[in-house]
């Protein structure tokens, strides 16, 4: 796996470094993989052109399909929650912009996404493709059913809202594993961090209040509603 010259973004170098030291450093994350993460990956090529400006500032994006890219804290937060470990496999549910997925795959071993919009799931595997990432497996689906072709895995990131945790990913999540989903209605969730003991058992502990855009299939919502 290889990452592209970042010295030809100069400008944004900077604007990274902004970003990892004031929103994220500063609200607490620590874990310094997930900071170097955060400040090698190029999250402008990973949004609209026409909002690449924005790129590093504290909010999501929109990326066109009713979806966004999440905002650079959650993303850190999120990763932080996983607890990963470079020889990790990481299934995650909502590939979105491609943003969420570059970061895992720079940090571990395997990373298999699920999205349900193909163009977006197209659009993001040019860019981790440009990027040099060999070690994302794609799938255009219900992500909501997870990925049972591959499991069971070592933690699952999933990037949009559900009722609840759906029971496929809890199925396919390995023993002592880390689930990380926004759980809640429609408009407004706690982000959940769900730990599988060595007999199976999952412990569910509520970090803070959050609002994703929902996941919609059989385990999710339908339709967005």
């Amino acid at each position: 796996m290889k990452i592209i010259d970042l010295s030809n973004f100069k400008e944004y170098k900077e604007k990274r470094e902004k970003m990892v030291k004031e929103q994220i450093i500063a609200r607490g994350v620590e874990d310094k993989r997930v900071i170097k993460a955060m400040l090698d990956i190029p999250r402008h090529l990973f949004v609209p052109k026409e909002v690449e400006k924005e790129a590093y500032e504290d909010y999501p994006l929109p990326i066109g399909f009713n979806q966004t890219i999440s905002q650079p804290y959650m993303v850190a937060v999120m990763t932080e929650y996983l607890e990963l470990k470079e020889e990790d496999v990481v299934l995650e549910i909502g590939t979105g912009s491609g943003y969420q997925t570059a970061i895992l795959a720079y940090l571990v071993k395997k990373v298999y996404t699920v999205e349900r919009e193909e163009k977006l799931l197209e659009r993001a595997k040019k860019i981790l493709e440009k990027l040099g990432f060999d070690n994302i497996r794609y799938k255009c689906g219900d992500g909501s059913k997870g990925w049972m072709d591959y499991a069971p895995y070592e933690k699952i990131i999933v990037t949009a809202a559900a009722p609840k945790i759906p029971e496929p990913l809890i199925e396919q999540l390995k023993n002592n594993g880390i689930i990380v989903i926004p759980v809640g209605s429609r408009w407004i969730q706690e982000l959940v961090v769900a730990k599988k003991d060595e007999k199976g058992s999952l412990k569910i502990e509520e970090k803070f209040e959050c609002a994703f855009v929902p996941l919609i299939g059989e385990y999710g919502f339908e339709n967005g509603e």
